[in-house]
């Protein structure tokens, strides 16, 4: 309200007020969201050991400090067993926001990023979309059980009918095996038909290293192996297989430095909470909604 003769206090426009502060978390991000219609995975490699936390606070930073759009719904930071490689885990609503998003905002943060840590390379996000989740019946989680460590076996597909052909073969494969200590597999599909990425997430090393020399991790190996038009590839281009299965160890991507399938979480960051928790929905071989497996053209912009 104003008096007579004074002067009205401008209402700041949507772009000059200030970013909401998110929240920043140690939990691994709700993968199962239902409004997460796309997931941007993309690596970061560091010169060397001593930065990789540094760039982990520096790409959360760059995110707290600007104007988010609301398609942003969190971005979860992951830290390589081999000390040079960042896991960018994000989701977002739309693929349109965020190309929006990249056009506009990306080279501001980015630069901001590399001038304060230079030497860091990006080979690129791949676009996915979750196509099918696995999670433990209740009764075998101990009270408070959360995962600690992160699995990422990929797979290169020759389609769509041979990535949800693997999809269906490992969600279908734990259901079944009920692995002691995996809180959750979750099967991305991406965009373009030509790999597939399962989210696993472990208690923990030892609870992964039971399985992956036991019999359920030989019976899933086998089964992969005998799909029409899927062959094991790292995240950046190496031939790692299955967790614990020939092959298994770190091999160099296409910089030549060893992609790890083993990450710690550093932070995630949540810009919008998700309606529902996941734990809500079916515990069991869940599926991303129809509409959300639309295929959509991929691209090689920064995550």
């Amino acid at each position: 309200m104003t008096t007579p003769g004074s002067t009205p206090t401008p209402t700041p426009t949507p772009a000059s007020a200030p970013a909401p502060h998110p929240l920043r978390t140690t939990a691994f991000p709700d993968v199962r969201r239902p409004d997460a219609a796309t997931a941007l995975v993309s690596a970061w490699i560091v010169p060397d050991p001593g930065v990789l936390r540094p760039a982990a606070e520096a790409v959360l930073g760059e995110w707290e400090r600007q104007p988010r759009p609301d398609a942003m719904l969190s971005l979860s930071v992951f830290l390589g067993a081999d000390g040079r490689h960042l896991l960018n885990y994000a989701q977002w609503t739309d693929d349109d926001a965020h190309r929006e998003w990249v056009r506009t905002r990306r080279p501001a943060a980015i630069g901001r990023v590399d001038d304060a840590l230079p030497g860091i390379e990006r080979p690129g996000p791949v676009r996915y979309r979750r196509h099918r989740s696995y999670v433990p019946r209740r009764p075998q989680q101990a009270p408070g059980d959360r995962p600690t460590l992160l699995v990422t076996p990929t797979f290169a597909t020759t389609g769509p009918d041979a990535q949800r052909a693997l999809a269906d073969t490992v969600v279908d494969e734990l259901v079944r095996a009920q692995v002691p200590g995996l809180l959750g597999a979750h099967v991305h599909l991406s965009q373009d038909g030509h790999r597939a990425l399962n989210f696993a997430e472990w208690t923990g090393e030892e609870a992964w290293r039971t399985f992956a020399t036991g019999e359920v991790a030989a019976r899933l190996r086998a089964a992969i192996a005998a799909l029409e038009g899927v062959t094991p590839a790292a995240p950046l281009g190496a031939a790692p297989q299955l967790p614990g299965g020939p092959g298994a160890a770190e091999a160099p991507d296409a910089s030549g430095t060893p992609t790890p399938t083993h990450y710690r979480l550093y932070q995630s960051l949540v810009n919008i909470p998700a309606s529902a928790p996941a734990d809500t929905r079916d515990p069991i071989s869940a599926e991303a909604p129809a509409n959300a497996l639309a295929p959509r053209a991929t691209s090689s912009e920064g995550a």
